[in-house]
C-alpha cells in the first residue's frame, strides 16, 4: 500500500471492513446470486455464470443464464444434453469454444465427480476448460476459499487504489499480486464479489463515482485528483479486416439453407449460413448451389482478433442443406450469421 497518514485507518483490516460493509448494503442483485443472505451460492450456477460472463456483459449474459438454468437446472442435466441443443442455446453469446468446453466440463463433473464440483482451486483447474480465473472465482464464491479472483473490474480497482504506473496489459501480474495481498480467510467469497461490484458500479471505466466509493481514504488515484487517469493502457493496434461471402438460400417453402460448421475453428460446431473463406484480400467464391443469386448488400461484424465484412447474396433454390424455418434460424444462429440472414431477408 502507499504511505498512509497517521489519521487514516489501518490500510488492510479497515480497508477490507469498509468494502465489505459497503457490499452488505449495496451488493448487486444478480440472477446467479442467492436471493437470501447467508445462503451459499450453488457451484453449478457460479461456474455457468462465470463462463458466460467471459467477454460478455452482465445484461447480455443474464437472459442466457436464466434460459440455461431453466432448461438444465443441474450440471448433470447439462451433461446429458445433446451437443447441438447446447450450441443452439449458446448462439449469440459469442466465443463458441466456451460452449464446447462447457459441455466437456459438465460431463466430467457428472461422470467422474457424481455431479459435484471440486471445492478447491486445484481440483477445479483439473476440469476441462476451467482456467485460473474461473477456478478462483468458483472456489471463492461457491466454497468460500481464500482465492484471488481478478477480473477486469478488480484490475481497475487495484490500478487506481495503488496508482499503478505500468500500463495494461503489462500491469496484469502486478495488479494480481496487489489484489492477492488483500485476500484473507474472512469472507473470501463476499470479498471477491465486493471488489467486482465496486468496479462494475462505482470504480467504473472513464469517470469513476468516487463520491460513492468506500475506499477513497486509501485510494492513491483519488488522492491525486485525477482518478480517471488510471488504469494506464497501451493503445490497441487496429484489428485486421477480412472479407467473404454469405449465401442466403431459401427453398419453395421459405426455409433457409444452413450448414453445420466443422467442430474445430471459429464458430466450430455451430449452425451457420454457407459462406466462402474469410480472407484479408478480396476473393471470388463459388456459391453453394446453382441459382439466380442477387446482391443483398453487406454486413459488418467484429471478432476478437479481426473485423469481418460479409457480402450477402440471396436466391431461391434447393440442395443438400439443413433446411430450417426462418424464425428458428434467427433464434439459433450466431450473431454474425443472424446479421447476414436479416440482411438477406430485407
Amino acid at each position: 500500500m502507499p504511505a498512509v497518514p497517521a489519521h487514516v485507518p489501518d490500510p488492510t483490516h479497515d480497508l477490507r471492513a469498509s468494502l465489505l460493509d459497503w457490499y452488505d448494503r449495496h451488493r448487486r442483485t444478480l440472477a446467479w446470486r442467492p436471493a437470501a443472505d447467508g445462503v451459499r451460492p450453488d457451484a453449478y450456477r457460479v461456474w455457468l455464470s462465470e463462463v458466460m460472463l467471459q467477454q460478455t456483459t452482465t445484461p447480455h449474459a443474464t437472459p442466457y443464464f436464466l434460459a440455461f438454468t431453466e432448461r438444465w437446472p443441474t450440471v448433470s442435466g447439462l451433461a446429458a444434453a445433446a451437443d447441438a441443443d447446447v450450441m443452439a442455446a449458446w448462439a449469440g453469446l459469442g466465443y463458441y469454444a466456451r460452449a464446447r468446453n462447457l459441455l466437456a466440463c459438465a460431463r466430467v463433473v457428472a461422470g467422474e465427480h457424481d455431479g459435484v464440483f471440486p471445492d478447491t482451486e486445484a481440483g477445479l483447474r483439473a476440469l476441462p476448460g476451467v482456467g485460473a480465473y474461473t477456478a478462483a472465482a468458483v472456489a471463492a464464491i461457491a466454497f468460500d476459499r481464500p482465492a484471488n479472483v481478478v477480473d477486469g473490474n478488480v484490475e481497475r480497482v487495484m490500478a487506481r487504489l495503488f496508482a499503478v504506473e505500468t500500463p495494461l496489459p503489462a500491469a496484469k501480474p502486478e495488479l494480481k499480486r496487489l489484489a492477492g495481498a488483500l485476500v484473507t480467510d474472512h469472507r473470501p467469497g463476499d470479498w471477491a464479489q465486493a471488489l467486482m461490484d465496486l468496479g462494475a458500479t462505482v470504480c467504473r471505466p472513464g469517470r469513476p463515482l468516487c463520491e460513492r466509493c468506500p475506499l477513497t481514504a486509501w485510494c492513491a488515484a483519488y488522492g491525486s485528483g485525477t482518478p480517471e487517469r488510471w488504469p494506464l493502457k497501451i493503445k490497441k493496434a487496429d484489428r485486421p479486416r477480412r472479407r467473404g461471402f454469405a449465401w442466403v438460400l431459401r427453398d419453395d417453402q421459405g426455409r433457409v439453407a444452413l450448414v453445420r460448421r466443422p467442430d474445430r475453428g471459429l464458430l466450430g460446431g455451430m449452425l451457420g449460413l454457407p459462406t466462402s473463406d474469410w480472407s484479408a484480400v478480396p476473393l471470388n467464391a463459388e456459391p453453394p448451389a446453382r441459382a439466380d443469386w442477387r446482391d443483398a448488400g453487406a454486413i459488418e461484424h467484429v471478432f476478437t482478433h479481426f473485423a469481418l465484412t460479409l457480402d450477402v447474396r440471396t436466391a431461391v433454390g434447393g440442395g443438400d442443406f439443413i433446411w430450417t424455418p426462418v424464425d428458428e434460424a434467427l433464434a439459433s444462429l450466431p450473431t454474425v450469421f443472424r446479421k447476414a440472414l436479416e440482411r438477406g431477408l430485407a
